[in-house]
């Protein structure tokens, strides 16, 4: 990412790992980060990160592997300034980064959202960390009623002045729901 800057040296969790490929197109790579790795990290659950790859810096969103550990989806654009093809070994870098990533909002949400001004205007209040515990919660359905039921439940809940959502694993590690992806 342009105008990232490495990790503070101090702060630094540095291990080698394998660049694996999904079995689905997207992410084009990802690497489960060593246990030893995100032990040494402040949280079990999602974390925005900078670092480096191969010397190569980004910031991005570590994923809880519902493990109790992590794993980092790793963009072409990441692969290129690495200089690095997944089935290869990478050396990484990170620490937890002061600034926190925004999440991307799925489309349906968007136009709940828009749908519904005191909902709107409580999501735009609430930390990037709080939204993304929200678009997780509704992405992790697994069919489309619930989604929907879900996407309608947090417009009322944000709508009512409901911050965080409610009963919502951040770590993973009881829904498994967002665990890494399979290896190819």
């Amino acid at each position: 990412m342009p105008g990232t800057d490495p990790p503070p040296r101090g702060m630094q969790v540095r291990f080698r790992a394998r660049l694996s490929r999904p079995e689905s197109a997207s992410p084009p790579a990802f690497l489960v980060l060593p246990a030893s790795a995100s032990a040494r990290l402040p949280t079990r659950n999602a974390l925005t990160v900078d670092g480096t790859i191969n010397g190569h810096a980004f910031r991005a969103l570590l994923q809880p592997d519902g493990r109790k550990g992590h794993w980092l989806a790793v963009t072409m654009a990441m692969l290129r300034g690495a200089v690095a093809r997944p089935g290869e070994f990478v050396t990484v870098a990170l620490a937890p980064s002061a600034r926190e990533l925004e999440s991307r909002v799925p489309p349906d949400l968007r136009k709940a959202l828009v749908a519904e001004p005191r909902a709107r205007a409580l999501w735009d209040k609430i930390t990037p960390t709080a939204r993304r515990d929200w678009i997780q919660w509704i992405i992790s359905a697994k069919q489309p009623a619930t989604r929907a039921r879900r996407i309608s439940g947090a417009c009322d809940m944000l709508a009512g002045g409901k911050r965080r959502v409610c009963c919502f694993d951040r770590s993973r590690v009881f829904s498994k729901a967002m665990s890494a992806p399979t290896p190819r």
